[in-house]
């Protein structure tokens, strides 16, 4: 069923949009020839996308197209929505310090760099959207963001906004390894755990007082930016994404969840496959990463390649993410081929990549599938996606072209080479200073 209040708004900036001063009038595009693998349905064979006004007038066979469209000709291209990424680092993301090992106030928008080269790199993988998180030596290392990988040049562009016009985030958490040292941080994993609820009892004490009406305004509690940002979580209305490994640990995550009822997403669970029923009890989404060679902590040593395969048939929903720099961006369609090397179905591992990763972000009414008013958010590939001879072409957002790959610049992206690596405004003071 439609969102009401969403629709409301997108109606109300499209108005908006369209009165600002000096804007283009809008220009309808239809995409014909290709094959559509629309993920909400079967694949359509000579198939016609319409866009206008960034978002998806009509997707099929047979598709009537208007008369004023400005026709694409993709005959022997393949058309699949832009991939979500549900968890990645890209725009040198950073989050908390090592100050306390719980820092719920921080939020990954004030310290993410739009410019940076990874944000090119992703779009050259076809990525459109991603949740970038600060990483993962906390139990609790601050609010992520989710990003749209528009042309834009602030953080405040790429934003993805909610009903109320605010920037949508979600709040990351980690046990395991990675936030075991020295005081003031835990030692142990009981130790983490126990923090966590303390925090978490803290939070709801906090949230519960500041929703009393009945208290007078002395009894009224300080303002806590770090409790306030767990009021959410606690309502379940902001999402949990929490790294965890191994399989004692994806249970303590499961508990943690039960006992405050807030909705969470596990990411990596190298060892899901060990615990998929109970994942799938619980009904709680994973969402999974493949990598070549695992290692780098002794928890993700053990990481199972069927992972995907395992979830999928407890009726578990699957996604993948890059944990880019971790796997690259540009790469991130073999995740999907991968998991079905190990036992998914090709449905299955191409809506990991697209319709389950946006339902993981409550996104999934907006971007995911092509459907007529979602999103024009959509990737044209020179093959099949699990094919690894198979390139990214071009990459949409909201109805406008955001990499392609006959674009010199754009292809130094996807390839690497010289360059690269080089945010776009520090290659434009090095062609600036060379004189070119």
């Amino acid at each position: 069923m439609p969102n009401r209040s969403l629709t409301a708004v997108m109606l109300t900036a499209t108005v908006l949009l369209a009165a600002m001063p000096g804007r283009l009038a809008a220009e309808t595009l239809a995409f014909t020839g290709a094959t559509l693998l629309p993920i909400s349905g079967p694949p359509v064979e000579d198939g016609t996308l319409v866009v206008r006004d960034g978002r998806i007038l009509a997707v099929g066979a047979g598709v009537r197209v208007p008369a004023d469209a400005r026709r694409i000709d993709l005959s022997g291209k393949v058309v699949m929505p832009g991939l979500v990424d549900t968890h990645s680092h890209i725009g040198q993301v950073a989050g908390a310090d090592a100050s306390h090992p719980i820092q719920p106030d921080v939020r990954a928008i004030d310290s993410i760099n739009v410019r940076h080269a990874g944000i090119g790199k992703a779009r050259a993988g076809g990525i459109t959207t991603a949740n970038v998180m600060p990483g993962s030596g906390h139990l609790l290392s601050g609010q992520t963001l989710y990003l749209k990988l528009r042309d834009g040049q602030t953080v405040e562009a790429l934003s993805i906004r909610d009903a109320s016009g605010e920037p949508m985030v979600g709040i990351k958490m980690a046990n395991g390894t990675n936030p075991l040292r020295a005081a003031p941080f835990p030692g142990t994993r009981g130790r983490s755990a126990a923090l966590m609820r303390a925090q978490l009892l803290g939070a709801q004490d906090y949230c519960d007082k500041l929703a009393d009406r009945r208290l007078p305004a002395a009894q009224r509690p300080a303002r806590s930016l770090g409790n306030e940002a767990l009021c959410p979580v606690l309502a379940g209305e902001r999402i949990v994404h929490f790294h965890t490994h191994r399989h004692d640990d994806i249970m303590t995550v499961l508990r943690l969840a039960e006992e405050f009822g807030f909705r969470v997403v596990l990411h990596h669970v190298s060892e899901a496959a060990a615990v998929a029923a109970e994942i799938a009890a619980a009904g709680v989404p994973s969402s999974i990463i493949h990598i070549d060679s695992p290692g780098g902590k002794l928890e993700s040593m053990n990481l199972l390649p069927d992972n995907g395969a395992a979830l999928e048939r407890e009726g578990a929903l699957v996604a993948f993410h890059t944990d880019d720099p971790i796997t690259d961006s540009r790469l991130f369609l073999r995740s999907a081929a991968m998991g079905v090397r190990y036992g998914m179905s090709r449905e299955n591992a191409l809506a990991a990549l697209t319709l389950n990763a946006a339902r993981m972000l409550d996104l999934h009414e907006r971007i995911g599938s092509l459907e007529p008013g979602k999103d024009a958010d959509f990737i044209v590939l020179d093959g099949d996606p699990l094919s690894v001879y198979t390139r990214v072409e071009q990459t949409w957002v909201e109805g406008r072209k955001v990499f392609d790959f006959q674009d010199e610049a754009h292809r130094l992206q996807a390839t690497g080479g010289f360059g690269a690596g080089h945010d776009p405004v520090a290659t434009d003071v090095i062609q600036r200073e060379a004189g070119l």
